[in-house]
């Protein structure tokens, strides 16, 4: 068999920018090509996967081999089904694998994605549409709640105007309230009418105006630890958009340890990373900014871990629920996203955002 060559694959070269794990193969399950995810997954390079048959990666390879067989008699348009991928020195990794013809006779597809990466992808989607649907609700109130407020305000003033000082009481009760619903609506709308500021970010001037600005109102009871990576290079973006996002999350962190803090044991931790050839929001980065604000408070409640990022959604008896809700958008606007993973003792929110190379 001839050495390995990529010169007849050059067509397939955009695969390598897809997240999901890709190999075109010929009629008898031999590997022509594999993208740049598969060879990190499988844990060999190109030059050992290609020119052989692409069956031997998995745990069971005849089941490989009908699906190939099924998409070539045309049986499926495309066919599907789950298995285990093997992989250098680690365990076989479950995947579901999707197998179709390509417009060249005798040539398929196979596309693996991890049953972790695709139930990841799913969240990903839903929060996504999630802020579409945000962003299409808080429109609508601005003109379905705004106006009305206004009315209400004004009415209550000239009301008070009218009415015996004794009344007053009752009439300040409906312009405070007033006021503090256009409050509530105008935190929603910020991160949508709000000008988009583009500059150079240094990921660590944003961690310490946060941390100087939650040791200034919790000064006693509360530590806040640098553990960052200084090789983190800079990158475009919104450097007020983000600071608010970071401060958001790390406010919400310091009101959810209060206890601790009476104690004397709060923490929250600003950490950095950079992270290598990961996916995301479909995409797979070469580099991405990895930032994780983690406390040592008593986690998120199991009834809103699905929901946090949702508006009005709050774990904390008085809290308006937008923060996070708010931090998810900035963090969306540099094309990132916003992970949680929270247990008694430890809540972790990590910001993903991909960064230049």
């Amino acid at each position: 068999m001839p050495a390995p060559s990529r010169l007849h694959s050059a067509r397939f070269q955009a695969f390598n920018l897809l997240a999901s794990l890709v190999a075109v193969v010929d009629d008898a399950g031999t590997v022509l090509f594999v993208n740049a995810a598969l060879e990190d997954a499988i844990g060999l390079s190109w030059r050992g996967i290609e020119g052989a048959a692409l069956g031997q990666h998995f745990t069971d390879a005849d089941a490989l081999r009908r699906a190939l067989q099924g998409a070539q008699g045309n049986e499926f348009a495309a066919l599907r089904y789950d298995a285990q991928l093997k992989r250098l020195g680690s365990e076989p990794w479950p995947v579901h694998v999707i197998v179709a013809q390509t417009e060249q006779p005798g040539e398929l597809v196979v596309e693996l994605l991890p049953l972790e990466q695709q139930a990841r992808q799913e969240r990903e989607e839903r929060l996504a549409e999630q802020a579409r649907v945000n962003k299409e609700l808080f429109r609508n109130l601005a003109h379905e709640v705004k106006n009305p407020l206004g009315g209400i305000r004004g009415a209550a003033q000239l009301l008070q105007m009218e009415i015996d000082r004794g009344l007053h009481d009752y009439t300040r009760v409906i312009i405070r309230e007033a006021d503090r619903l256009q409050v509530l609506v105008d935190r929603l709308l910020e991160p949508h009418r709000r000008p988009w500021q583009v500059g150079d970010v240094n990921i660590h001037e944003v961690c310490e105006r946060v941390r100087a600005l939650i040791l200034a109102e919790f000064p006693k009871g509360l530590r806040v630890a640098r553990d960052y990576d200084v090789s983190i290079p800079e990158f475009r973006g919104d450097r007020e958009q983000l600071i608010q996002a970071v401060l958001n999350i790390a406010h919400n962190a310091a009101l959810a340890l209060s206890g601790r803090i009476e104690q004397g044991d709060a923490e929250i931790v600003l950490r950095t990373r950079v992270q290598r050839q990961i996916t995301f929001g479909k995409q797979r980065y070469r580099l991405a900014l990895d930032l994780h604000v983690i406390d040592n408070g008593p986690g998120v409640p199991d009834a809103i871990k699905d929901r946090v990022f949702a508006p009005l959604v709050s774990g904390r008896e008085g809290g308006s629920g937008l923060g996070l809700t708010l931090a998810q958008t900035f963090v969306q606007h540099h094309h990132g996203l916003i992970e949680l993973d929270s247990e008694p003792g430890q809540t972790d929110f990590r910001i993903l955002i991909p960064l230049p190379y």
